[in-house]
């Protein structure tokens, strides 16, 4: 009896020990330990890196706007790439500049520098121009001058050509703009820049060593095809600067432009130094003005003071003008030039 009372006691015993257990499991939660977070992988991209981005700006260039000589806004969007040149004189200033690679087209004139030869040509510019060969050279500019009419601005502008009219400069300060102009249009302003100021001290060169001294008189004959009635150059003429540059006083100072002048006249105003054009198809020599009858009364000639100077160098208005005055006044004065 004592034996069975004591296995129900071990019996509830175990019975509360089972209970407490479960009682324990089902109020106690075991939480699974979290997984060790990784960094990102060096090359991962984070939300913020991998937006687009932003769109890189282009560098925006101004407009070209210049005023040309026919009073014109001229715009150019770039410094022209392809240019046609329709006189000498702007193509010798567009090779001064280093736009030389940039020419496209010239008139048949255009010989300096000799490089240009080997350009297309779009013939003579004096009268119609062969616009159909301009088109197909496909100009951003075309470069006129002085030589040309505003009808014949008006019938490239006609064909959406762009075209800026150079007027031909009446000093060497308007030289040097010129430059400078040609040199803006074509992106080669700092180059125009320097050109310009080269000239300038050259100049200035010139005028310094003639300064104080008594004027000479000098005649300059553009065609002597006449001999009694030349062609000479009076005032409002690169000539006349020229010649005023250098110490000398124009024995047609009074008359404007180009004029004729009677061999009368010329004897009586007796210059002391002639100069004329010369060129290979100009007939003109100091001899052949020796033989002219009644030009040995008049000083230069009858002291052999007669000299022929390029045309190309006197006539186009260009950076080679200061070669002419510098030859010019070595002639004038070569005690001041030894």
């Amino acid at each position: 009896m004592f034996i069975k009372r004591i296995h129900w006691v071990q019996l509830i015993t175990l019975m509360l020990i089972v209970a407490a257990i479960v009682g324990a499991c089902s109020t106690t939660t075991i939480s699974a330990p979290e997984p060790t977070k990784q960094p990102p992988p060096a090359d991962a991209a984070s939300p913020e890196s991998t937006k687009a981005p932003p769109p890189t700006e282009e560098p925006t260039t101004e407009p070209i706007v210049l005023v040309d000589g026919l009073g014109r806004n001229v715009i150019l969007q770039a410094p022209a790439a392809r240019v046609i040149s329709m006189a000498p004189n702007t193509t010798e200033m567009l090779y001064a500049v280093g736009a030389g690679s940039q020419v496209v087209g010239r008139d048949d004139f255009s010989d300096y520098p000799i490089e240009v030869v080997d350009v297309a040509s779009i013939g003579s510019t004096y009268g119609a121009l062969n616009t159909e060969a301009m088109i197909g050279l496909e100009p951003d500019l075309v470069l006129a001058a002085s030589l040309h009419t505003p009808e014949q601005v008006q019938s490239l502008e006609a064909l959406d050509i762009t075209v800026f009219y150079l007027s031909n400069p009446s000093d060497f300060e308007g030289v040097y703009e010129a430059l400078r102009l040609v040199g803006v249009l074509t992106g080669h302003e700092d180059e125009a820049i320097a050109l310009g100021e080269e000239l300038r001290t050259r100049v200035d060169a010139v005028v310094e060593t003639v300064a104080g001294v008594d004027p000479i008189l000098v005649y300059y004959e553009v065609d002597g095809s006449d001999q009694t009635a030349p062609w000479t150059t009076g005032s409002n003429t690169f000539q006349d600067v020229l010649i005023r540059s250098i110490g000398g006083e124009n024995v047609a100072g009074d008359l404007e432009f180009w004029s004729t002048i009677s061999l009368e006249e010329l004897i009586a105003r007796d210059p002391k130094v002639m100069f004329f054009a010369a060129g290979p198809w100009v007939p003109t020599t100091p001899e052949s003005v020796a033989e002219r009858p009644g030009w040995g009364d008049i000083t230069a000639v009858a002291m052999g003071s007669v000299y022929g100077i390029d045309t190309n160098l006197i006539d186009r208005i260009g950076p080679r003008l200061v070669d002419a005055l510098e030859q010019m006044a070595e002639l004038l004065h070569p005690d001041l030039f030894e």
